[in-house]
């Protein structure tokens, strides 16, 4: 795990984290995971349903507990590395401290978009009573993509490049609207979930 840092936007700062991941074969093995498991591909949703003109993408949905199953290990290496990313986030904002041990994972989703596919509505990842439990997002881009794709966080004005084991955490809440730009060209993977109040 190694501190990057992303484009500042027009406000600073903006409690993002960013981080690169390390070593980058767990994006490969993760890619990898994906496609070999086409029987667990279905259209993405969010906490609305499914909605191709909210959020057009094919998911994988991953519970925590099932980390641990033969064939799931590159899940395990991403989460150690996940949490040393978090670790770090805690050392710059130490009020985090006081709340860190009542929290963990909930599921998880490997994501993929070809051309014309992307998560088009801005959106908020704590929106509904359902979602309350969540704290923090966080993404990973397991490759890099060259025409579009980005990450748009709308009041920052700050547009993120996907690049390859680039690692985000930010809060849930509605101060970090955002939403994916569409894909131009190839495919786009990404590994994103919640951080969550422990159940």
């Amino acid at each position: 795990m190694k501190k990057v840092a992303i484009g500042s936007g027009n406000k600073n700062p903006t409690f993002i984290g960013s981080w690169n991941i390390e070593p980058i074969l767990i994006c490969d093995d993760l890619i990898s995971y994906f496609e070999l498991n086409i029987a667990k591909q279905k259209n993405g949703v969010t906490a609305g349903g499914l909605n191709l003109d909210t959020k057009d993408s094919v998911d994988i949905t991953i519970n925590p507990k099932d980390i641990i199953l033969p064939g799931n290990e590159a899940f395990k290496e991403y989460f150690d590395q996940l949490f040393q990313c978090f670790k770090n986030y805690e050392e710059k904002w130490t009020f985090l401290n006081e709340i860190s041990e009542n929290l963990e994972i909930g599921s998880f989703n490997l994501q993929r978009y070809k051309p014309g596919q992307h998560f088009k509505k801005i959106h908020t990842e704590r929106s509904r009573i359902q979602n309350l439990h969540r704290i923090f997002a966080f993404m990973t881009y397991l490759n890099d993509v060259e025409e579009g794709g980005s990450t748009y966080f709308s009041h920052y004005d700050l547009e993120i490049k996907p690049q390859k084991g680039l690692t985000l955490i930010w809060p849930a809440e509605w101060t970090h609207a955002h939403r994916g730009n569409i894909l131009k060209e190839g495919s786009k993977y990404i590994i994103t979930g919640w951080i969550n109040f422990a159940n």
